[in-house]
């Protein structure tokens, strides 16, 4: 492509970009689009479902496509997921995730669409996810026409522990995907805003158990006991040395021990207690010795207590999460997009990874992807919770900007690939 038409065709992409975003932000906010879209959040709200097992919610994203007359896929794909496709149905192809899945807490946020199942909450904006992706699709849909291309959506189960990205990718759902874009809603940032960086975004991660059994007795009697409560304590700060006398400071990784369970009363040694955790690193290198050195830590100090230990790194039912890395070129799209979208001060930048994983890093693996947060805090109200605190709450008012935001990112990018292949 000569200079001068590059220049043409990046003047024509922003002015298409800005008004074509404005235009989708204005259908967003209409009350048809946003009315619908809060109902369709607080329904799923009210009825959470945990990974794998979102029928309820899956069944709901079916009826609406259908409403709208958007053909999906169903079967056989990652047990409750729904793919959708809008446009010509033809090459090229851009991807657009939400997960639906919620978490294993009891909300304690007092509303009228409180979750109605005992122990199971939205607590980390998945229905929100999926009410702005069912948003996009209804404003993609009225301008499919234009599209030049197809839109692939996404809604995808177990993101939290389960992989279920991974299941989506096995399943041969991307296979002609030349992008995937995903978003995550977030109190760190305004309403209005977003933010994101290209490279590195989120760590590995993985999750283990570990089973350390002794021999139970009369805690008045200790000698004549093997006590496991001893052998975990110091499994769990034996652990802790794998991070400050092993890693290297300048190599950031974690372990954490978050359930011990052992024993039901005061005066008894049990025979077994079971710990859990997660670790993560930045590199593959660091992270699989990481797991090998938190087995064999595990397995020496259960036998320096005369104890027996086994470890479970659930590598079917929860498998580890890759490094969540943001492709370079979709990183410039994105900027382009969105700060003609909501203004250049509006786009912010992540300034150093995190420790934090996201199963969005499966599809990375596959295909260029790109993932951003969006803001939802109102500066005027209470600070809102972090995720999976059983007080998070979603603000509605960010519905649009995410909707819009995924339609915008999706045509523009297809409108791109095809001037691409044209010059």
């Amino acid at each position: 492509m000569g200079f001068f038409k590059w220049i043409n065709f990046f003047m024509i992409f922003n002015f298409f970009s800005l008004s074509l975003s404005t235009n989708y932000l204005d259908e967003a906010k209409n009350p048809d689009v946003f009315d619908w879209m809060v109902k369709i959040r607080r329904k799923i709200h009210e009825n959470p479902e945990l990974g794998y097992e979102e029928f309820e919610t899956s069944e709901l994203i079916r009826t609406e496509l259908g409403k709208l007359g958007i053909p999906y896929r169903h079967d056989q794909v990652a047990v409750t997921a729904v793919i959708a496709f809008i446009g010509t149905k033809k090459s090229p192809f851009v991807a657009l995730r939400a997960d639906m899945d919620a978490l294993a807490l009891q909300e304690k946020v007092e509303w009228e669409h409180k979750s109605k199942v005992p122990g199971k909450m939205h607590a980390c904006g998945h229905d929100a996810h999926v009410a702005m992706l069912l948003g996009a699709a209804k404003i993609l849909k009225e301008h499919e026409k234009e599209i030049q291309g197809t839109v692939v959506l996404v809604f995808q189960p177990a993101e939290e522990g389960g992989g279920g990205a991974k299941k989506i990718v096995e399943s041969g759902a991307l296979e002609n995907v030349t992008a995937i874009f995903g978003l995550h809603v977030t109190p760190r940032f305004p309403i209005g805003e977003v933010a994101s960086r290209p490279g590195l975004v989120y760590a590995r991660s993985g999750f283990f158990e570990a089973t350390i059994s002794g021999k139970g007795g009369h805690a008045a009697f200790p000698q004549n006991s093997i006590d496991p409560i001893l052998a975990a304590c110091n499994v769990v700060i034996s652990l802790q040395h794998l991070i400050s006398r092993e890693a290297d400071p300048l190599d950031s990784q974690v372990v954490s021990i978050g359930s011990f369970q052992g024993g039901s009363a005061f005066n008894v040694i049990p025979d077994s207690v079971t710990i859990g955790g997660t670790f993560r690193a930045f590199s593959k290198e660091s992270f699989m010795l990481l797991r090998q050195r938190i087995e064999q830590v595990i397995t020496g100090q259960a036998l320096v207590h005369r104890c027996n230990s086994t470890v479970n790194f659930f590598d079917e039912e929860k498998p580890f999460y890759p490094a969540t890395v943001n492709n370079g070129e979709l990183h410039k799209h994105f900027h382009n997009v969105a700060g003609n979208f909501l203004g250049i001060n509006k786009v912010n930048d992540i300034p150093r990874p995190s420790m934090g994983a996201e199963d969005f890093s499966f599809y990375q693996e596959v295909v260029p992807g790109y993932f951003f947060l969006l803001g939802m805090q109102d500066p005027s109200q209470e600070r809102l919770a972090s995720g999976h605190s059983p007080y998070y709450r979603v603000n509605e008012d960010a519905l649009p900007y995410g909707a819009a935001l995924h339609a915008s990112l999706a045509t523009s990018y297809l409108l791109k690939l095809q001037h691409e292949v044209e010059g």
